[in-house]
């Protein structure tokens, strides 16, 4: 299997409810490190796994959609845990999205998988990891 990984950042605040946890029920916030990592068994017609350039462009553009915000303030996540966890679903759902519209460019429909990793620091990250 072959892969590619692009990197982003991106700042939101957010708070959680529940007591399990603790002092982030308070508004605080986050500086995440994104990788988005696209997958396929074979290279395509040009030897690559994906455009890079594209790849990145498409991550910059879909967690800029949620850089210098306040989730609790956004409406698609009302009353929901925005956790690491969570996030890193929403962001590959929507990357997925962007494979199937076209937008990482016609070699990309031969992905088989994306992953994306959230790390929350240098000691703690999250994954999800989705087939296309």
């Amino acid at each position: 299997m072959f892969s590619v990984t692009v990197r982003e950042h991106f700042m939101i605040a957010h708070s959680f409810h529940g007591k399990v946890f603790g002092p982030a029920q308070r508004l605080h916030g986050a500086t995440y490190v994104v990788d988005a990592s696209f997958r396929r068994p074979e290279l395509d017609a040009d030897n690559i796994v994906v455009d890079i350039g594209l790849a990145t462009t498409e991550l910059k553009r879909v967690v800029g959609e949620f850089n210098y915000r306040n989730l609790d303030d956004e409406s698609e996540f009302a009353d929901i845990n925005t956790s690491t966890e969570f996030l890193a679903k929403v962001i590959a759902d929507r990357l997925a999205d962007q494979v199937h519209a076209g937008a990482l460019g016609e070699g990309a429909h031969g992905l088989t998988g994306i992953t994306v990793t959230l790390h929350e620091s240098h000691i703690a990250w999250a994954s999800y990891e989705r087939l296309l």
